[in-house]
């Protein structure tokens, strides 16, 4: 007979927490723990069971309190992508509203491709004490609730209704969380009393897990697809994605561009894979991105896009590449390699692009296509330099930018999202170094800029404490979400927030007034029920939570405000006002398709619609 399993009595909550925080990584040769523990906000339904797991292994997970479950969300999202996708946290929140207001965050993690764990209370499974508080009755299933909205939002998702499926649940939340083609959030759903309820867990199931990142080495078949059309080419390019960060490919791209001699044109979130001086990063690609880009990518005969996902503020609604271009999707997922009918090379991004190095060795694109890419870049940065040009006009984002861009260090990371800003930080922001920039736009999410700086923060302090973390924020974006200043000091997570206020959501009256429609409810001033007009003292209120602050009146004064901001020994917000009209980023846009009105008593907005629709021959048909 063979020996008996050795077990241990749990609750499901104890026995999850326990295995999470057995379960490792290796980065570089180091083991740590693939969980950097959790964000929580306590109700009923996860303060007394998962409460007293969190409380049991608090030092080996530490939780951090947050002020808001979506703020939490979006940390634990900035948290996984400062680490490149390889450690995650854990966001719990109470069954009802607490859970609810995840929802935006996973969606921003699920279209970003990130991993977050999501550990949230659920309504009772025996269902004797139904109706309970929070709990939404749906008259013709009972098992239907708030937390099954977010099978929509969660890469895997799952509601635990006995304590031994954690055995095979829990694996399988890490194991997509970690898989660079499904990459995403998990979702658990933990009933009120399953929580306690207890099991004999086999004691191997906690036993010390070591994990890796897998590597999927490409078809050669389709290498040698991608070898013909590259070797082929006579203007062929390069589209770096963020998933060349993810892969930890910068290197081999960079080996691979300068031997092929090929120019590279970055994504939103594949921006600082290359650093700004590099002669063959011919700059940001797309709707916000820049004239050298978009004039290369107008020309390219053949694109080799890696890593990217290509949404529509990269290929510009599909009218940024010539209609007889081919395209090369070099993925991890096969979704993202495949669309467009592209050429696939499925594979991680670090070893195929060893191969194709290898397989293209003396090969070189033709030096005047890269001549004139070069030159399109050297354009562009004059023109970036005389954008960001303090005394360039009213006092604008790019001025913003430009400063502190040029007195920040090499290893700070930079924060922004929504509105204008991912757009100017895109089109002007001069990478100083490898990985350092993140703008989110992958769901274009208001208020992750400030909760999305502290997830980074606690990131960076366990990498890099000695670089900065610097955020980014309109003033319609702090509004919306700005708790998290609290949350940063009260850790003592140092963030430096510009919020540039412009008085309202001043990108979209800016768009409203490009299709022809007249400002209304966007700028404070434009709003009619707006009865009252109230300018925010945004200093006043960062200082109430703890925060040094200090308003300038101009980009002249940013320096001296920004060194001051550089030596304070903690979160730091500098305001300004920028004008709402004037000074936008003019040059580098490519089309986007918007839904403008196809019939109207509005003579503006009909002549906004022709001009608007006069572009759409470029756009592809998916060939």
């Amino acid at each position: 007979m063979g020996q008996s399993v050795q077990t241990v009595t749990l609750t499901t909550a104890q026995a999850i927490v326990r295995y999470l925080a057995n379960q490792y990584i290796e980065i570089d040769g180091v083991e740590t723990r693939v969980c950097g523990g959790g964000f929580g906000i306590f109700g009923h339904g996860n303060v007394t069971c998962l409460g007293e797991a969190f409380y049991d292994n608090r030092d080996a997970l530490p939780l951090y309190r947050g002020q808001n479950e979506q703020g939490m969300g979006f940390a634990a999202a900035a948290y996984s992508k400062a680490w490149l996708r390889r450690r995650f946290m854990f966001c719990s929140a109470s069954a009802g509203p607490g859970t609810a207001n995840l929802l935006t965050a996973a969606a921003l993690a699920h279209a970003n491709r990130l991993p977050m764990l999501m550990l949230c209370g659920d309504a009772f499974l025996t269902r004797l004490p139904d109706p309970v508080l929070q709990q939404l009755e749906h008259y013709g299933n009972p098992t239907f609730g708030v937390n099954d909205a977010f099978k929509a939002v969660s890469r895997f998702w799952d509601r635990i209704t006995h304590p031994a499926q954690i055995l095979q649940s829990l694996p399988a939340a890490l194991a997509t969380m970690l898989d660079p083609a499904d990459c995403g959030p998990a979702f658990i759903g933990l009933p009120q009393d399953v929580q306690g309820w207890t099991y004999d867990y086999p004691v191997s199931f906690f036993d010390k897990r070591v994990h890796r990142i897998r590597r999927q080495a490409p078809d050669m078949f389709e290498i040698a697809d991608a070898i013909r059309l590259l070797r082929a080419a006579k203007r062929p390019m390069i589209i770096a994605g963020g998933g060349v960060q993810y892969s930890g490919a910068v290197a081999e791209l960079t080996a691979f561009a300068e031997a092929a001699h090929i120019p590279v044109v970055e994504t939103i979130a594949g921006r600082a894979n290359m650093v700004h001086i590099h002669p063959l990063n011919i700059g940001p690609i797309g709707v916000t991105g820049s004239d050298s880009a978009n004039n290369v990518a107008e020309q390219a005969d053949v694109i080799l896009a890696i890593g990217t996902r290509l949404q529509d503020f990269t290929t510009g609604s599909w009218t940024a590449f010539a209609h007889d271009a081919k395209i090369i999707g070099l993925n991890a997922a096969r979704h993202d390699a495949a669309k467009h009918m592209s050429a696939t090379v499925v594979g991680d991004a670090k070893l195929s692009l060893e191969t194709l190095a290898t397989e293209m060795s003396g090969h070189k694109a033709p030096s005047d296509w890269t001549a004139l890419a070069q030159a399109e870049r050297a354009k562009w940065n004059d023109y970036v330099s005389e954008n960001t040009r303090v005394g360039n006009g009213p006092a604008s984002y790019a001025q913003a930018i430009g400063e502190v861009n040029r007195l920040c260090g090499p290893r700070d990371r930079v924060v922004a999202a929504a509105g204008g800003l991912p757009a100017e930080v895109t089109a002007n922001w001069k990478t100083l170094d490898i990985g350092t920039v993140d703008v989110e736009f992958g769901f274009s999410c208001m208020g992750y800029e400030i909760a999305g700086g502290w997830g980074a923060r606690i990131a960076q302090s366990q990498m890099e404490p000695d670089s900065d973390t610097i955020v980014f924020t309109g003033d319609g974006s702090y509004l919306l979400m700005n708790s998290d200043i609290y949350s940063s000091v009260l850790t003592d997570k140092k963030l430096i927030v510009l919020v540039l206020d412009n008085g309202g959501f001043a990108v979209i009256n800016k768009l409203q007034n490009n299709t022809g429609n007249e400002s209304f409810n966007n700028l404070i001033a434009d709003t009619p029920t707006a009865t009252r007009q109230v300018s925010v003292d945004f200093e006043a209120h960062a200082r109430a939570m703890g925060a040094v602050a200090e308003t300038v009146s101009s980009p002249a004064e940013l320096e001296g405000a920004f060194k001051r901001a550089k030596a304070a020994d903690r979160t730091y917000v500098i305001c300004m006002k920028v004008d709402p009209y004037e000074g936008w980023t003019t040059e580098g846009h490519a089309w986007w398709e918007v839904g403008t009105p196809h019939t109207t008593t509005s003579d503006k907005v009909r002549d906004a619609h022709v001009d608007w629709e006069s572009s759409r021959h470029k756009q592809r048909k998916g060939v």
